[in-house]
């Protein structure tokens, strides 16, 4: 069965009780394990899925803020002590080798222990990284992967994502303020992915937020207000419209009507307002 699960799907590294977890999906396509971001909580989210950390077979990452790899390294290092035995490949932006290399590091004790008592091979050996940038990424099989540059400032290696077969198409906008060129590169998606913010909920935080200011023009400038996530979709023409990494998603006075009553300003087709755990199934 193709699907998507939302792993995670709050905007921001902050863990707290009763909400959400940080960014993370798992796309089921043409037999293939794919996971997109990884967000803290994410090993757990997978298995709760119904997917072992042994049956992934690919992982995208979409940018370094931390809300998005915070937890790729130990996914990868759990998986290699619960048996991994075959190859798991990785495509991410520049920094991703540092970053795994750092981690390796990090663990380096345990490793050298697990290799010799264990016999275990190498978790270098078996995985993959590959670095990507705008354009195409991979072809996994049936499914070719394009990546588009989008507008997420400070960062500049930030990569919506286009996964497609003969049949399915599906496209996850990653982190990026209103970017018109998001509408072509997602033309016609069965699903469309998108990051969102509720601007009046961003105005309640900074309201209760002492010194919350700068917070505030950062989210302004780095993310997309849900209004326009609606008139990316429309213009677009995607078949569904499915809202992640959702700011601020943890407002008691806050609820999926406001999120759905701000994309219906721009957007008349199908809509979800993403939880964790949530399951989108890809109809032929």
């Amino acid at each position: 069965m193709d699907r998507i699960v939302l792993l995670g799907v709050k905007g921001g590294p902050a863990v707290r009780k009763n909400s959400q977890m940080p960014t993370a999906s798992l796309l089921q396509l043409v037999g293939h394990n794919i996971v997109i971001d990884c967000g803290i909580g994410v090993s757990r989210s997978c298995v709760e899925a119904g997917v072992s950390l042994l049956q992934i077979d690919v992982i995208f990452i979409t940018h370094l803020h931390s809300d998005h790899v915070l937890e790729l390294g130990p996914l990868l290092y759990t998986a290699w002590t619960t048996g991994l035995n075959r190859q798991i490949t990785v495509y991410g932006p520049p920094g991703i080798a540092e970053y795994w290399d750092g981690f390796l590091q990090s663990m380096a004790f345990d490793q050298q222990i697990r290799i010799a008592d264990e016999g275990r091979q190498p978790i270098r050996d078996l995985v993959a990284f590959h670095v990507f940038g705008e354009g195409p990424v991979a072809s996994i099989d049936e499914i070719d992967v394009s990546a588009l540059r989008v507008d997420h400032p400070p960062v500049t290696d930030c990569f919506a994502l286009r996964f497609q077969t003969a049949d399915k198409n599906v496209v996850f906008s990653s982190d990026t303020c209103y970017f018109p060129p998001l509408a072509d590169f997602a033309k016609a998606a069965d699903v469309l992915v998108h990051e969102a913010m509720l601007v009046a909920g961003v105005d309640a935080l900074v309201r209760r937020t002492p010194g919350a200011d700068r917070l505030r023009a950062h989210l302004m400038a780095s993310h997309t207000p849900a209004a326009d996530v609606g008139r990316i979709a429309a213009d677009a023409a995607v078949r569904r419209l499915v809202l992640n990494h959702m700011v601020p998603i943890d407002d008691p006075d806050f609820g999926d009507a406001d999120w759905l009553a701000e994309v219906a300003k721009t957007y008349s087709g199908p809509v979800q307002v993403g939880k964790d755990g949530m399951e989108i199934i890809l109809n032929p």
